[in-house]
């Protein structure tokens, strides 16, 4: 994201400051959403929904106003791509994660795909390590076994933000 957020600086402010505004946006949502989802393991409506169109319009908008419309299209593919992913996840198996996961995945997949392809398949990689990194250390601190369940909201939110840092544009 610091090399897209360069490459907005060199060519339109506007566009910038939008991507800035979705990025900040991002962060406090993965503060609040991690907390709440760790503390009661659940992601509500009143965060998860609102992002769509906050982050729909100002990464979209950003993308356009760089004169990059295919990076419009790509960040509502990369929407729809990760919440059919994780949809599917869901339906296979609806014990293994709620459906606001599922929500939050198409919210994570804005982010992923004004990137690129690769940041959403890397980004969707990175939060299921991270989820069994999570629980493997609670196996190893004995605070869980296989069987607890873990708020998967904050791996899906890391792996993201994780994917973002890392890997370049």
């Amino acid at each position: 994201m610091v090399t897209r957020l360069m490459d907005l600086w060199e060519s339109n402010a506007l566009a910038l400051l939008c991507a800035l505004a979705a990025s900040l946006y991002l962060l406090w949502l993965a503060v609040v959403l991690s907390v709440i989802d760790i503390r009661t393991h659940t992601l509500p409506n009143r965060y998860v929904l609102p992002a769509y169109p906050i982050a729909g319009v100002l990464l979209v908008s950003a993308a356009l106003l760089a004169g990059t419309p295919g990076h419009a299209l790509r960040t509502a593919g990369g929407a729809l791509a990760m919440a059919a992913l994780y949809w599917l996840l869901w339906v296979v198996y609806p014990a293994g994660m709620g459906f606001g996961d599922v929500k939050l995945a198409g919210v994570l997949g804005l982010f992923l795909g004004f990137l690129s392809w690769q940041h959403v398949v890397f980004g969707v990689a990175a939060g299921f390590v991270a989820g069994g990194l999570w629980g493997v250390l609670l196996i190893v601190s004995r605070r869980g076994t296989a069987q607890s369940a873990i708020p998967f909201g904050p791996a899906m939110l890391a792996g993201t933000l994780v994917t973002m840092l890392v890997l370049p544009v």
